[in-house]
């Protein structure tokens, strides 16, 4: 089955319902599906695109990388939104790397693009999808592991890789969202995330999508806009990765917002302090967190909604149609309460990298996806995510994660945001050393920030030093670039 179908039969059965609100546009599921038509039409006629062929994107925010979606779902081909922060050398390596036919782009990137891409693209302004129609040809029939998606990993180290996600994969996560946080048509969901990322397009978006509720798209995340948003507009549902959710929760008008349609936040991306998850709980919002990977489409663990306010900072347990495992480094399960590498099975996880079955084969193994992070699994079954493998710092031979000893400092009250890397030590092979973001209008020294470890970790997990930085680097979905802190040291 096309992925695109499901899509045409909500034209024919809700087509006047509204699926896409975009600033004051209204896009209905007749109107969205049509558009699908003709762009796939478009593409095939004026760019020759054909199945297996690729199509890319780069821009912000906007109802017509969704068409955009279906169009190459239609045809059989495979689309590839890039990250809208990437200097020309890493757009160079993208385009290089996905080889697409064409790349559909906001008009700030054009001429950018236009000088890196390889012969055979076409860089091709945006705004021209908006003024396509016409009828096409029937959608191509097609497997469920035929490739519909690839999402490039976030790059936080070394090149970034191509997860390429089947009409099937995108799928199944449909509906491992719509069992989790129970979607229904009624439901309207406020996108904030940046589409090119698995987690604005696939955790909420398509769910709604699938079951026929409106999706309320932003261009981008602009903290007062999201608070009028929720406001008037009365989402039940949203996304939020940490960084947004400190934002909104520090923000002159927070206190005063009416969360009262929200039913749900749901958050991840990265290890969520718990002061965020309680501020939103304090004002009697249940988070759900979710865990996975670009390469698992993302989700494979999720906290129930009904265990939000009991089990805070877990990732809950597998989602529906989803298999995940702790294992020891010779790959076996281990015990309740053992730390080790969570790994994940199911037709939801990406059939390899594109173009580069190094990786794939060092990724997969015996249909397992191994993701390289550290979590346990407690006696009830709840999964708790520890930190990065790539975080873990082995200090004397003792394993000592980033992310404990990041929590320390987290929850004091000048601390903004923190991020620890291993730094080369020779005697202790290395030691933890924190980079240290404060409030605007807060001071600490380092003496301070230490003190806060007494009595919490054992002295060998306490960072040897302490940097102040104005703000940390982040990339495009505010996840810290700890590769950038150790090339500082």
């Amino acid at each position: 089955m096309n992925f695109f179908d499901w899509l045409a039969r909500q034209g024919d059965r809700i087509g006047p319902d509204p699926a896409i609100v975009f600033d004051d546009r209204t896009i209905t599921y007749g109107e969205m599906a049509g558009w699908a038509v003709s762009i796939a039409r478009h593409l095939r006629e004026d760019y020759g695109v054909k199945r297996g062929d690729r199509v890319a994107y780069v821009g912000l925010n906007n109802p017509r990388i969704l068409v955009l979606l279906f169009a190459c779902a239609r045809l059989g081909a495979i689309f590839a939104p890039l990250n809208t922060r990437l200097a020309p050398a890493e757009y160079a390596f993208l385009l290089e790397d996905s080889d697409p036919k064409v790349c559909f782009a906001d008009d700030k990137f054009i001429e950018m693009l236009a000088e890196v891409a390889p012969n055979g693209c076409a860089v091709t302004p945006a705004s021209t999808l908006e003024g396509v129609s016409g009828e096409g040809d029937a959608a191509v029939d097609l497997s469920d592991d035929a490739p519909l998606l690839i999402v490039y990993t976030s790059g936080t180290t070394g090149r970034p890789k191509g997860a390429v996600l089947s009409h099937g994969a995108l799928r199944i996560n449909i509906l491992n969202g719509i069992a989790m946080y129970g979607v229904t048509a009624r439901d309207v969901t406020l996108t904030t995330i940046p589409l090119f990322h698995g987690g604005g397009l696939n955790l909420l978006t398509l769910p709604t999508l699938h079951q026929g509720g409106c999706v309320v798209l932003e261009e981008k995340f602009d903290v007062a806009r999201t608070l009028e948003r929720i406001e008037t507009r009365r989402p039940s549902l949203i996304t939020l990765v940490p960084a947004q959710i400190q934002a909104l929760t520090g923000a002159e008008g927070w206190a005063a917002c009416d969360l009262s349609s929200l039913r749900l936040v749901n958050t991840g991306s990265s290890i969520v302090p718990l002061p965020l998850i309680q501020a939103l709980h304090d004002r009697g919002v249940p988070v759900s967190q979710v865990y996975g990977t670009t390469e698992t489409c993302p989700t494979s663990l999720c906290l129930d909604p009904r265990d939000a306010f009991e089990r805070i900072g877990s990732c809950g347990k597998p989602v529906l149609h989803c298999d995940v495992r702790i294992v020891d480094a010779d790959g076996q399960p281990s015990a309740v309460g053992e730390r080790g590498e969570i790994v994940v099975r199911g037709p939801n996880v990406m059939t390899g990298y594109w173009r580069n079955e190094a990786a794939t084969r060092d990724a997969l193994h015996d249909g397992w996806f191994r993701t390289g992070d550290v979590g346990y699994v407690d006696e009830d079954g709840y999964f708790w995510v520890v930190d990065r493998k790539k975080g873990l710092i082995i200090s004397g031979g003792e394993n000592i994660y980033s992310a404990e000893v990041e929590g320390v400092l987290q929850n004091h009250a000048a601390v903004k945001a923190v991020a620890v890397v291993g730094k080369s030590h020779r005697r202790w092979g290395e030691v933890p050393v924190a980079f240290v973001e404060l409030h605007s209008s807060a001071s600490a020294t380092a003496d301070d920030l230490i003190a806060c470890y007494d009595g919490k970790l054992s002295r060998i997990k306490w960072p040897k030093e302490i940097h102040f930085v104005d703000a940390l680097p982040r990339n495009g979905m505010g996840k810290i670039l700890k590769s950038d802190l150790a090339a500082l040291l």
